[in-house]
């Protein structure tokens, strides 16, 4: 089991993509993230398909924080359910995946 995750959130504006990231980074439960967009979603919602531009956030975290980082991007995200999903992180440059686990490694904040 990879002891690193992406994790990948959409939201409905720069502005809330940005709390998101912004939140999760200074509590220490992502080491950093990047924001792309605006993006097209496609997605059924309520019994209809739903057509929304959004922003997708990609944060690094280690296996360990990720449900501090869920309950974080839960808590900053007005969508009532947020997609937050983790995919593993199989491999990648040995330092950089260490820089995550040491970002990482440290007590909430609530900066």
């Amino acid at each position: 089991m990879s002891s690193h995750v992406e994790v990948h959130v959409t939201a409905g504006s720069l502005e809330e993509a940005e709390k998101v990231v912004v939140t999760a980074v200074q509590r220490r439960v992502a080491a950093g993230a990047q924001i792309a967009g605006p993006i097209t979603s496609t997605y059924w919602w309520k019994g209809e398909i739903q057509h929304a531009k959004e922003y997708l956030v990609l944060m690094k975290t280690t296996r360990a924080r990720l449900d501090d980082l869920v309950a974080v991007v839960k808590a900053a995200h007005s969508y009532d359910t947020p997609e937050i999903v983790a995919v593993p992180i199989e491999g990648g440059l040995a330092s950089y995946l260490s820089w995550i686990t040491e970002e990482t490694a440290g007590p909430a904040s609530d900066a």
